[in-house]
């Protein structure tokens, strides 16, 4: 069977990961002199309450080479064929890193096929992208067809985030082409897309409410009204809102699987506590 491996930004919820046989890669969280193993050392809980009373905020750094070769070697150990799946490399060095392991793995082990699929996507658009393509391994798709599947949802997915600010992306300087949003706009409901594999602003609101409704429109746009969608709900500490939210979606869209998930630390750092969002592609 077809190894699929990915790494902790995905987000993934740890039952699911386990029950597909995807391994995953930790991201790493600097805080202070700590340097902490995402979803390993440090959990979204922890993270989200640290976070609250914040002035400086955690860095964060992709796997490096070596914890990318040493994923490779555990699926290795049960398959000759792996696909490897990393967020958007405009965000992060992971697809660099990734392709390094894999040059160097491949020296050892000539005989593994490896793919390597740049989502340029992140949290859950990039999760679903993972978890489809371990869904097809287990369908038995060759190598190429699980690849392609991987591809093909990380192209027709769509995250959409709002957060109460937007102090933790600027702070963390991961606001892309949102930097023009500064200034008055901390206080304000941001909306938070990908475009093209950057994080961009995609509108702002005065209120959560507006701000859920905002979404829905933009997924309207995206997928039309009454869509058949696969949905993760993703958040940091945001459970209560959360519901809220999915209420609205439920209501609006034939949700044929739902997840609910927290972001991971790693990428929590970088929204703050009271994120909620949606991570979504036509079925």
């Amino acid at each position: 069977m077809i190894g699929i491996l990915t790494d902790t930004t995905a987000s993934i919820p740890e039952t699911l990961a386990k029950q597909l046989g995807i391994e995953i890669v930790p991201y790493y969280v600097h805080r202070g002199l700590e340097t902490l193993r995402d979803m390993v050392d440090i959990k979204p809980g922890e993270c989200a309450e640290w976070l609250k009373g914040a002035t400086r905020l955690p860095t964060t750094s992709n796997p490096s080479p070596g914890d990318y070769l040493m994923g490779l070697r555990h699926l290795a150990e049960r398959t000759k064929e792996i696909v490897a799946l990393t967020m958007t490399s405009k965000g992060s060095g992971a697809y660099q890193s990734c392709l390094a392991a894999v040059d160097m793995f491949k020296e050892q082990f000539p005989e593994v096929q490896i793919k390597v699929v740049d989502t340029l996507q992140v949290a859950m658009a990039h999760g679903w992208a993972a978890i489809e393509a371990a869904r097809s391994a287990l369908s038995d798709l060759n190598l190429d067809q699980v690849t392609l599947r991987a591809s093909q949802v990380a192209q027709k997915s769509t995250m959409i985030q709002t957060a109460d600010t937007l102090r933790y992306l600027y702070m963390g300087g991961r606001i892309g082409k949102a930097k023009h949003l500064m200034g008055s706009l901390l206080n304000i409901k941001p909306l938070i897309g990908m475009q093209d594999g950057v994080i961009v602003a995609v509108g702002t609101t005065r209120s959560r409410l507006k701000a859920y409704r905002r979404m829905i429109g933009l997924m309207q746009q995206r997928v039309g009204e009454g869509a058949r969608i696969k949905i993760a709900f993703t958040h940091v500490a945001a459970t209560e809102q959360l519901e809220k939210l999915q209420g609205l979606v439920t209501d609006r869209f034939e949700c044929v699987e739902t997840i609910v998930t927290e972001l991971s630390p790693a990428l929590a750092v970088h929204s703050g506590p009271g994120t909620v969002g949606v991570n979504f592609f036509p079925t």
